[in-house]
């Protein structure tokens, strides 16, 4: 199968700002997405998807292709990342060559390995499925710890189980999506409006390979975890 890399990367974080070229151990956030890329067996290519030119010229020197430039109303802080990965395989279509599936690497999650990546793909390849994405064992659940306010006020379970949980681990299990990696049919892509429109597998990762950097906090831990394991 033919399998495009997709990198998105916009220049207005506002949780952390200038967080795509941040340098995470001397070596900018984007440049962890793609020296990922580069080691991952039957990948065509590396794209990403940018609105700044700032990023297009770190994601260059870096080795990714920026063939285009992201259309403003796909850069908003509201712009649905599922329709920022359609325009990039539209575009390739209609400018250059198509894909099977793209590989999307999102920049906020730069401690994943290759191996993970490697896994989703594989996984991809072996099942009747649509997409295949990452997730996490989870410290929370809707059984048993997460709760929600009604209108009145009052807080429940956001999940009422069946019957009394007294411990979490007596809780169904459950996982926290990450953004490690995903594997998406890139004519499901175009044709839905969402990953879990169609069939959708997922490779479990464990939680020092899966922080998803969002703001000042999250990249502080992810410095941490480097340092612990150098």
């Amino acid at each position: 199968m033919k399998y495009v890399v997709l990198i998105c990367a916009r220049g207005g974080s506002k949780g952390l700002p200038g967080k795509n070229i941040r340098p995470l151990d001397g070596v900018p956030l984007i440049g962890w997405s793609i020296n990922t890329a580069k080691q991952i067996e039957g990948i065509s290519r590396i794209i990403v998807s940018t609105d700044s030119q700032e990023i297009a010229d770190v994601a260059l020197a870096y080795g990714a292709e920026v063939p285009f430039m992201r259309p403003k109303e796909l850069a908003q802080d509201n712009s649905p990342e599922w329709l920022v990965w359609r325009h990039a395989i539209n575009y390739l279509e209609d400018h250059e060559k198509g894909m099977d599936a793209i590989v999307v690497l999102p920049v906020t999650a730069p401690l994943r390995s290759v191996n993970d990546v490697e896994a989703c793909i594989r996984l991809f390849e072996e099942s009747e499925v649509d997409s295949v994405i990452t997730a996490t064992e989870s410290s929370r659940s809707p059984y048993f710890n997460m709760i929600a306010q009604n209108g009145n006020g009052y807080t429940s379970l956001v999940i009422s189980p069946d019957s009394q949980v007294t411990r979490r681990q007596d809780a169904p299990e459950v996982f926290d999506m990450t953004t490690v990696a995903y594997v998406v049919s890139a004519n499901f892509v175009k044709t839905n409006n969402g990953i879990f429109e169609g069939r959708v597998k997922s490779i479990i990762v464990p939680k020092n390979r899966a922080v998803d950097i969002d703001d000042l906090i999250d990249f502080k831990l992810a410095e941490l975890i480097l340092k612990e394991e150098l």
